[in-house]
C-alpha cells in the first residue's frame, strides 16, 4: 500500500493499550479488535467532554466503517490511534483514522458518523453553530 500516512497527519491521537485477549489463534491481534481500537480513537474525538461534535439532544451513529488491514499488530504493547475530520454532510460527518504501532502504520479506516436525534431516534441536521466549529477542524492543520 503506497503512501501510507503518519500519525502526524491526525489532528487527535488517542494511546491504547492491547491486552493478552486481543490475540487470536494466528498469534497476531484480531482483526475485530481493529474496529474497537478506531471507536476508542473516534469516540475520544467526538465526545470531547468540553466541547463534544454533536447539537444538544443529538448522539452520534455510525454508519459505515471501512478498514483496511496495512499488517498484523502483535501483543504486548500499545498503539496510537490517529483521527482527522474530513468532510461535512447535512446529518453526517466523515473521518479518516489510522492505527499506529511502534510508529508504523498497522491499519486505516474511514467512516462516516450521523447526528441523531435522541428523543426521536432521526437523523437531524446539522446546526449553523456546530458546522461552523466542525469547519474550523475541516481548516485545521493537522
Amino acid at each position: 500500500m503506497a503512501d501510507l500516512p503518519s500519525l502526524s497527519d491526525y489532528q487527535q491521537t488517542c494511546r491504547e493499550k492491547l491486552r493478552y485477549s486481543d490475540m487470536d489463534r494466528q498469534g497476531h491481534v484480531n482483526n475485530a479488535v481493529y474496529s474497537t481500537l478506531f471507536e476508542a480513537g473516534r469516540v475520544e474525538f467526538m465526545y470531547d467532554g468540553n466541547s463534544p461534535l454533536h447539537d444538544p439532544g443529538c448522539g452520534l451513529v455510525l454508519v459505515k466503517l471501512e478498514i483496511d488491514f496495512v499488517t498484523e499488530m502483535s501483543w504486548p504493547g500499545h498503539v496510537e490511534i490517529g483521527t482527522r475530520l474530513v468532510s461535512l454532510g447535512r446529518s453526517s460527518m466523515r473521518s479518516d483514522q489510522a492505527i499506529f504501532q511502534n510508529g508504523n502504520c498497522m491499519a486505516i479506516a474511514r467512516n462516516t458518523v450521523v447526528q441523531m436525534n435522541q428523543s426521536t431516534r432521526k437523523s437531524q441536521p446539522i446546526s449553523d453553530d456546530l458546522r461552523a466549529r466542525l469547519s474550523e477542524l475541516l481548516a485545521a492543520p493537522s
